[in-house]
């Protein structure tokens, strides 16, 4: 009897700890450039594509020994929870498959393993249904060695996004607020209190994002979330960014170039700028893209070299940490990101290992607690451009599953009062 009641109790816990959210696992140090994206918008993280479109999965091993790494997706539901459908109802075809289109680099100081996968192929044909899935990439001794989240959405609803600045007046030249409505012409969403979710973000940041927002009130058919403090993001500063696609020439951000056993970049001095007057600079929101001159497939010709960073700061960090963010490696904070105190120079330094290529990038501030001040460095600028994206997901009563019935998408560079 004792030995049955164990049992319950282990069983209980299994069951508990698998209805937990489930987090992304980062990649180690040796997975490099990975992107996960759509094929119809190149966004790299953790993309929002449409029902029947194309995932496209790439990353590089730069131990380069063609090893082999095999791929599983799961569906979650709206929470990160997994969803109880089992995979014959979300998935047409097989997982658990190989990844067998890899390359290795061509001509290049740091040897590396080039690996892509696309899906639908011709072992896993399809997703069934909308909602968030989750992309593992597994080694041949089943570990987990990555995983990304991702979103499947099939348009069932219209959802009209605007952008504005804050009521509040403390915070009115420094936040961005999110408005919007979901209007369900042929779709009739029962109790929406309760079975209508939203998920916002800015710039396809995960980790930054709104959840668990109600409508306000309802008009006929539409929903309307008017929302101040509620939906308000910081609107932070425009990202800044360095170009080393030619391998062996300086630019304007790159001040010198060093050649060891890899190439190194030295960039020029940053500054905190969270004081200054906001200036716009043209970005790309935090993204990054490979390339290389002069090569014929820079996914396995272009060089990795080391990207040394310096900034510039005399605010007090309060015990915080001063680290380098973008997409490069989906919004990470660990410790090829982190800066350290040199105090020769009186600068925060530290060097990472990029693909050539363009990047976006931002100095933020990781506090004791594990919190990011995305503004502590850059500053938070009302009129900061940045792209958000509202995605609708919806539980009819007696469903299974949380699916995403709808998107919607604005830019902060048409804001309004």
């Amino acid at each position: 009897m004792r030995h049955l009641a164990n049992l319950f109790f282990i069983c209980i816990s299994l069951a508990q700890l698998q209805a937990q959210p489930q987090e992304e696992q980062a990649s180690p140090n040796y997975i490099r450039s990975i992107k996960l994206s759509g094929s119809e918008q190149e966004i790299y993280g953790n993309p929002a594509i449409r029902l029947g479109e194309t995932l496209q999965l790439s990353f590089d091993d730069i131990i380069g020994d063609e090893a082999n790494y095999y791929y599983v997706l799961q569906h979650y539901n709206y929470d990160w929870s997994p969803s109880k459908l089992v995979k014959s109802e979300y998935l047409e075809g097989f997982d658990e498959i190989r990844i067998s289109n890899y390359s290795n680099s061509l001509n290049t100081l740091q040897p590396y393993s080039h690996y892509e996968l696309s899906i639908p192929n011709e072992d896993t044909r399809g997703f069934k249904v909308s909602g968030n899935y989750m992309i593992k990439i597994f080694n041949t001794e089943d570990q987990l060695v990555f995983s990304r989240k991702f979103m499947v959405y099939k348009t069932l609803v219209q959802v009209g996004v605007t952008l504005r600045r804050s009521r509040d007046l403390n915070y009115i030249n420094e936040k961005q607020v999110v408005n919007f409505s979901i209007k369900s012409p042929d779709l009739v969403l029962k109790n929406p209190d309760q079975n209508v979710k939203v998920l916002l973000t800015q710039n396809h940041n995960l980790k930054s994002a709104i959840t668990n927002i109600k409508p306000q009130y309802s008009l006929g058919n539409e929903l309307i979330y008017r929302y101040d403090q509620e939906t308000a993001f910081w609107g932070g500063n425009e990202y800044i960014q360095f170009d080393n696609k030619e391998l062996r020439a300086t630019t304007m951000d790159i001040g010198k170039i060093g050649l060891e056993e890899l190439y190194h970049y030295y960039l020029f001095t940053d500054r905190t700028r969270a004081n200054e007057t906001y200036t716009y600079n043209p970005d790309i929101n935090g993204q990054f893209l490979i390339r290389s001159l002069g090569v014929k497939d820079e996914n396995i010709e272009a060089e990795y070299a080391w990207v040394h960073f310096k900034l510039e700061n005399y605010s007090n960090l309060k015990d915080g940490e001063v680290h380098i963010y973008g997409a490069f490696n989906n919004f990470e904070l660990d410790e090829s990101t982190k800066l350290t105190y040199n105090s020769r120079s009186d600068l925060y330094e530290g060097a990472r290992l990029f693909k050539q290529g363009f990047y976006n990038y931002k100095y933020v501030l990781k506090k004791p607690d594990g919190r990011i001040d995305e503004g502590f460095f850059s500053g938070n600028f009302d009129k900061t451009e940045n792209t958000y994206q509202v995605l609708v997901y919806y539980r009819p009563p007696g469903a299974r599953y949380d699916r995403i019935i709808g998107l919607g998408t604005s830019s902060s560079r048409n804001i309004t009062n």
